[in-house]
């Protein structure tokens, strides 16, 4: 789809762009916000459902306390403040995907508000301002069957209702300004931000290609001095940190040349195309097109006092924080903190190293051998078949000498097959290193007789000629041999 697009940074020079950022974050508790049904993601669909969430004449709701605990710990980790009497309400509007054709959210009084937190962008802080944290439940979900997987040219869709409602939590925040061409990057910070706090928290999986997290990205643009507001839009439910960076700039490139040709901004939403471009979506609606009022069927959540602060003590440190105390500690330089970060690597390697593994051994098996092995398996990091526990006791016996990288590395294969620890893959597989020196010298005095040439060159003086015969030594013993040990004795034989 092509639309008009001004240059990125001419758009920079006439209008300043604002933000609003509406993050929408799954809870991992067992149950649905107000039922009892399981909240497993990747349940055959329609078996996670019961009168409550399909919305039967009759069904009444009950809120989840778990959702409440971590809504109050979510809120505080935000720095907002932490209502003392709040209320659920219905929203009405029509979800194909929600059969009571109603969400039950909260509008007015939230349960966390006015908050702030950091981001740091390039080495400096910036300040985005929380309006809202808030409770609510999800929708199911539709799957669209035609040529591109969309609803625009599907020939049918089929619904799935066990998302429909799974605990959210809604951060808000207040308009953002001041950004200037960074905005992109200030979003994408901002969420990548969430993503580490929800998941230090414990309450989500934080997995953006599931949903789990997911943004709605609103941007405005006003002209170079002005104090008023343009119109916005709000491109609906980006789940990669890339799309929301590539999605609000390509926004402020459309609406910049809208607003140049004399035209105007329609609010609406709009779909996000990974190819590259945004579509319309449907008009914007204001709150009072949502005819909100308070959920009869539900008592106000009034969280004491006491309860906030002994929740408040559960928090975890800021994950900035934490990677900085980190790197300081580990002697990690800032390009290879950022690689273990961005590779999802961070608490495994930390686990690994309080197993007793040196911080840059840990990082080393992570972030090659490990990464390498998810990577071919399509599976996250964690999901790689071998534990932080492991890959300690794994470079454990490479600094005992037991094995060395090439053995290691076959060892890792017997891990990940399921035979066990390090230690036991070793002893069942034979892969200790060779450290009887008969047996090395019988070796070495092979290789050095069926190398020759090479066995000359070294007398003569020319060391690198060595490698032959190492390699020969290391085919014979089936690469169990101590190279260093090996090298010495072909020194002293020849």
């Amino acid at each position: 789809m092509s639309e008009p697009l001004m240059d990125y940074d001419e758009a920079m020079e006439r209008y300043d762009p604002v933000l609003g950022l509406e993050v929408h974050v799954e809870l991992s508790t067992a149950t649905k916000m107000f039922c009892a049904c399981s909240n497993q993601f990747g349940d055959e669909p329609n078996t996670n459902t019961c009168p409550v969430c399909l919305g039967l004449p009759g069904a009444l709701p009950v809120v989840n306390g778990s959702a409440v605990e971590a809504a109050i710990r979510i809120g505080l980790a935000l720095n907002c403040q932490i209502a003392q009497w709040c209320r659920f309400a219905r929203k009405n509007y029509f979800y194909p995907d929600m059969t009571k054709n109603f969400q039950t959210s909260q509008y007015d009084e939230p349960i966390a508000f006015d908050g702030s937190v950091e981001v740091e962008l390039d080495g400096r802080p910036f300040a985005v301002p929380i309006e809202r944290a808030h409770m609510e439940e999800d929708a199911g979900k539709l799957t669209h069957f035609g040529l591109s997987g969309r609803i625009q040219d599907a020939d049918y869709s089929l619904i799935d209702y066990n998302r429909a409602g799974t605990p959210l939590i809604e951060i808000v925040t207040k308009p953002v300004f001041g950004a200037g061409a960074d905005a992109p990057r200030v979003a994408r910070a901002y969420v990548a931000m969430l993503r580490d706090l929800m998941k230090a928290l414990g309450v989500s999986d934080v997995r953006m290609e599931q949903g789990s997290l997911r943004c709605d990205a609103n941007v405005s643009l006003m002209p170079k001095g002005s104090v008023e507001l343009g119109t916005r839009t709000e491109t609906k439910n980006v789940n990669s940190l890339r799309s929301i960076e590539r999605a609000l700039t390509y926004e402020i490139r459309r609406q910049a040349a809208v607003l140049a040709s004399g035209g105007k901004v329609r609010q609406e939403t709009r779909h996000w195309h990974e190819e590259g471009f945004t579509s319309p979506g449907r008009s914007k609606e204001e709150a009072e097109d949502y005819r909100y009022f308070p959920e009869p069927d539900l008592p106000p959540v009034a969280p004491s006092r006491e309860w906030v602060e002994q929740l408040r003590a559960t928090l975890p440190e800021p994950p900035a924080e934490r990677r900085k105390r980190l790197a300081a500690e580990w002697g990690f330089s800032a390009l290879e903190m950022r690689d273990v970060v961005n590779a999802d690597a961070l608490d495994l390697v930390a686990e690994t190293v309080e197993a007793g593994a040196g911080p840059q051994a840990a990082r080393k098996w992570w972030m090659t051998d490990l990464a390498r092995r998810a990577n071919e398996a399509g599976v996250e990091l964690a999901e790689v078949g071998v534990s932080p526990a492991q890959v300690a006791q794994l470079q454990e016996l490479v600094e005992e000498g037991v094995v060395n990288d090439s053995l290691a590395r076959k060892v890792l294969d017997g891990v990940v097959a399921g035979e066990g620890d390090p230690r036991q893959v070793v002893e069942a597989r034979g892969l200790a290193v060779v450290s009887n020196d008969a047996v090395l010298e019988e070796a070495v005095e092979k290789a050095v007789a069926a190398n020759a040439d090479a066995a000359q060159k070294v007398r003569d003086g020319k060391q690198q000629a060595m490698g032959a015969i190492i390699g020969a030594v290391m085919r014979e013993l089936g690469g169990k041999a101590d190279a260093a040990k090996v090298r010495e004795l072909i020194v002293k034989r020849l």
